[in-house]
């Protein structure tokens, strides 16, 4: 990059960081909050030094609950102990944050025509990028400084607290290089989002497979350098320096392939559709299926391959029922973890018809919906038509989750825990609320969408922050997930079921209506 194509960099900074205002402060706002509540309440959880060891030897001693969060290298340290769930998965939503934000002022700025107008301008051809990146960095150590700056004031080890931050802000940067290599790659934001997102998950299964079987493997991961860092103890700051190595490597690729392409295109072209359409595409629904395509496809894929490692792995719990002498336990606490699991993970699958609605948002702000119902589409059919990709893709992610589960649990000689697909369904109806909500957003206008990226997780922080410091009961309440029975542990419970889904369609019912009185972009 020479200054010339740099200019315009501080301008376009200041542009992105206030269209992300909402978007960063509320994502930041949670994980923060997550971080404080943690860190506030290790205290009042492990009060003693033997009560930390004994939970950190369960803790280690379950193969599954490592693959999930990672294993506690001093069961001394009472900052590692509390820090346990936010030093790998909490990472994860770290490193998303970071991908949308690049991402968004990339390749979906480049596939909307944004940059070529802006590009019109006195603004240099590699501004667009560098203002991403600049805001990327910024936001990465924001983060990880405010994060250090919570558990040193909840009484923390400083230099813990430091080292902690670090290893956050470090996979911000690595996320950022990701996302602006994904950017130049691909030539749709759909596809950029798919890899970036595809890469996240292969690194992190990289390293929940090395942390329980050959550790060499983590080592290959970003997520795996958070537990190898050692923030709590024995801190290896050198360690701290791979991230900026491994972020500058990923920018600089990036940059090569942002000066040998078209604007607009990506290193892979995207293929050139037939000449002319199929008139099944004259279907609202069936448009709005092609354009998602590509997305379920990849989501499946990630979603098939995770299920069937946690379901591999759970039958590990064993080793930790050997050690208590709680053997005939064995299936409801399977049954447990699986129900953790699928907390998690149907969190994590909200957000699928989260991208569907946010996308909805862009064809509107791009002119593509006027150009829909400039023929005999409605806008009831047009707005019915991404709910139905948004709700049924959920639905069938859950579902496909909890087929894979049961194939990774059967394929390990897992003892029976009940009905995997049943436990998976009961997770839909929330699921459909956390929908309902971004659709409900949409229908005040398509700028609004981005206020639908912060339901789900809000919804989580609620649930573990309240339940956490003990809030009323009506706090919880606030989050559909807190109404969901811990299947395959827990029975079937309809009247919960029935009550969200009865919520989410009086949501939908609203957005319908709010959609059809406003005006198109």
């Amino acid at each position: 990059m020479s200054a010339s194509t740099l200019t315009g960099t501080g301008l376009l900074t200041r542009v992105d960081l206030r269209r992300d205002r909402v978007v960063i402060a509320s994502w930041t706002g949670v994980l923060l909050l997550m971080v404080v509540a943690s860190a506030a309440t290790a205290g009042t959880l492990y009060p003693d030094e033997a009560t930390r060891v004994r939970a950190v030897h369960a803790l280690n001693d379950s193969p599954a609950i490592v693959a999930l969060y990672g294993p506690i290298l001093d069961p001394n340290s009472i900052g590692e102990l509390a820090m346990t769930k936010l030093t790998v998965l909490y990472a994860v939503f770290v490193a998303m944050l970071l991908i949308v934000v690049v991402r968004r002022h990339t390749r979906v700025e480049e596939e909307s025509g944004r940059t070529e107008l802006v590009g019109g301008t006195a603004v240099g051809r590699d501004a667009p990028l560098a203002a991403a990146l600049v805001e990327a960095v910024g936001l990465s150590l924001t983060l990880g400084g405010l994060a250090a700056l919570g558990n040193a004031a909840c009484g923390l080890d400083v230099a813990g607290s430091v080292a902690f931050g670090a290893l956050w802000a470090g996979t911000g940067l690595v996320a950022a290089g990701i996302a602006a290599l994904t950017s130049q790659i691909s030539a749709s934001a759909r596809t950029c989002a798919a890899w970036a997102a595809g890469t996240i998950a292969v690194l992190y299964v990289l390293r929940a497979v090395g942390d329980t079987g050959p550790q060499w493997l983590s080592w290959l991961s970003p997520f795996g350098w958070n537990t190898q860092v050692r923030a709590w103890s024995g801190t290896r700051w050198w360690l701290l320096l791979a991230y900026p190595a491994l972020a500058a490597v990923l920018v600089g690729v990036a940059t090569v392939l942002r000066a040998h392409r078209d604007l607009g295109s990506g290193l892979v072209a995207a293929r050139p559709g037939p000449a002319e359409g199929s008139p099944r595409l004259a279907d609202a629904l069936a448009l709005a299926l092609k354009v998602h395509a590509t997305a379920i496809v990849l989501w499946s894929v990630g979603v098939g391959v995770l299920g069937v490692v946690f379901g591999a792995i759970t039958p590990g719990l064993s080793d930790l029922l050997d050690s208590l002498g709680m053997q005939d336990l064995i299936a409801k606490l399977g049954g447990y973890f699986l129900a953790a699991i699928l907390s998690v993970v149907s969190v994590v699958i909200s957000y699928f018809a989260v991208t569907v609605v946010a996308h909805t948002g862009r064809d509107e702000e791009d002119g593509r919906t006027e150009v829909v119902l400039a023929t005999t589409t409605s806008r009831s059919r047009w707005f019915g038509a991404s709910v139905v990709v948004a709700l049924g893709g959920t639905a069938w992610l859950l579902v496909e989750m909890g087929i894979a589960l049961w194939i990774g649990y059967v394929a390990a000689s897992g003892p029976g825990v009940g009905n995997l697909l049943a436990a998976a369904l009961a997770w839909v109806p929330a699921a459909w609320v956390t929908a309902a909500l971004a659709a409900l957003c949409f229908s005040v206008g398509p700028r609004w969408t981005a206020v639908g990226w912060v339901w789900p997780g809000a919804f989580i922080t609620f649930e573990i922050v309240g339940e956490l410091l003990e809030a009323p009961r009506w706090v919880l309440d606030l989050s559909p997930y807190q109404h969901v029975p811990a299947v395959p542990a827990e029975p079937w419970d309809w009247p919960a079921e029935t009550g969200l889904a009865v919520v989410a369609a009086l949501i939908l019912v609203l957005a319908w209506w709010r959609f059809r009185a406003r005006d198109i972009g």
